[in-house]
């Protein structure tokens, strides 16, 4: 009986060397980034005092130019070489973040949030592309399905003891923290310096020239993983408090339980539901089971509403269940979609584009759920139940007609025939 959980916990072991190596770097940077969940917002306020809404203005302001950055930042990864950019993008943001500590004003907070803010965004589509260049392709969903189960444990550590750190609220903690995170972010990035240099075939003639905002199959897959970003973690963290707190009869506790859930589900078991999705045609298939399953999850979310509290939780708590294992298949397929539909020598501008539709889709979430369930109630969760099934089930029709359309060859297709997106 106990060999089953002892194999589960060492199946989460990264494989030694690549994907190792990264593994590690992502733990610094998700630690670092619970840090900053925790703090940066009450330091701002409390130590800064910039007020509550011109931070929240700063924060969007921020983010906005964080997606402006995305593709001419994977565009550099691309000129720079992916390993060379996420070494330079980790440790500029580290700076950035230790340059918190010495804001000033409002003025001095905007420029410091902005700044790195596009710093994470470039480090995210490099370190997209580096996971593209420096391992072949078969195994890259798997690798991006280790670094997703550290994410989990790194943000969830990080949040955990920025929160201890916050009973203190002093000007000295909060600072340390801070500074603390920034030196997460460097090491974070100086530890790509233990991967090899990748080597890359010399481009195809006119390759570089093609910006893949002029590929528009592969458009379309992006704008079909917004639509499925929609239910997704924004969902858990946006939608779900303000539904259990304003249209059911709940404990607000189980929000807790809920987002336990999701983070020790994600970290057991994304490396599990990736299998099979190592190609355009697994990739496809994924997305349109998570589209299922969170249409699924929609609709058991809108029977907690009217209901004795008991009752209220346990639909909670399955549909958090339900939704996790449709978050983890999204991740998977959008992943090898994201990669496998991308030319060979623009693994940065493509990851930059991908990224983007992500923060689009997250950005988007808490205006449309509020909107559709504090206005529809459990109407508006079958709205965004009608509307995630479709994107699930629209993506294997628009990947087949990308595969086929692809400007230029791809590590894949120079290998093996393209294989076709069921």
């Amino acid at each position: 009986m106990a060999g089953k959980p002892v194999r589960l916990l060492r199946a989460l072991v990264p494989p030694p060397g690549v994907v190792r190596v990264l593994t590690v770097s992502n733990l610094a940077r998700t630690v670092g980034n619970g840090f900053l969940l925790s703090v940066s917002v009450l330091y701002f306020i409390r130590a800064v005092h910039v007020p509550a809404a011109q931070v929240g203005l700063g924060l969007t302001v921020s983010a906005v130019l964080g997606m402006a950055v995305s593709i001419p930042a994977g565009q550099l990864s691309d000129r720079l070489g992916s390993r060379t950019a996420s070494i330079a993008f980790g440790v500029l943001q580290g700076l950035l973040v230790c340059g918190y500590a010495l804001a000033g004003g409002f003025a001095g907070f905007l420029v410091v949030v902005s700044l790195a803010a596009m710093a994470d965004s470039a480090s995210t589509a490099a370190r997209g592309a580096l996971i593209a260049d420096a391992l072949p392709p078969g195994e890259r969903v798997r690798a991006r399905a280790y670094l997703q189960s550290v994410i989990n444990v790194g943000l969830s550590g990080g949040t955990l003891l920025g929160g201890v750190a916050l009973t203190a609220d002093s000007h000295t903690v909060y600072t340390a923290m801070l500074l603390g995170a920034g030196a997460l972010f460097v090491l974070g990035g100086l530890s790509c310096l233990a991967l090899p240099a990748p080597t890359q075939a010399a481009a195809a003639e006119g390759e570089r020239a093609r910006h893949v905002l002029r590929d528009v199959p592969y458009l379309a897959v992006s704008a079909l993983n917004a639509v499925l970003v929609l239910g997704t973690d924004a969902l858990l963290t946006a939608a779900l408090p303000i539904w259990i707190a304003d249209r059911t009869d709940a404990p607000v506790s189980v929000y807790a339980a809920i987002m336990f859930l999701n983070t020790a589900m994600c970290v057991l078991f994304q490396v599990r539901l990736s299998r099979g999705a190592e190609d355009v045609r697994g990739g496809a298939r994924a997305m349109r089971r998570s589209g299922l399953v969170l249409a699924l999850a929609c609709g058991i979310f809108a029977l907690s509403a009217g209901q004795p509290a008991w009752v209220a939780a346990a639909c909670l708590l399955a549909g958090a269940f339900v939704q996790v294992i449709g978050e983890m298949l999204h991740s998977a397929g959008s992943w090898a979609l994201s990669y496998d539909l991308a030319p060979s020598q623009a693994h940065g501008q493509y990851q930059g584009l991908f990224g983007l539709t992500q923060r689009a889709g997250a950005a988007v979430t808490p205006a449309l759920t509020t909107a559709l369930l504090i206005g529809w109630g459990s109407a508006g969760w079958l709205v965004f139940a009608a509307v995630l099934l479709a994107g699930g089930l629209a993506t294997p029709a628009v990947a087949r007609w990308a595969e086929r359309n692809r400007p230029f060859a791809t590590e894949r297709t120079a290998a093996e025939p393209a294989a076709t997106a069921a």
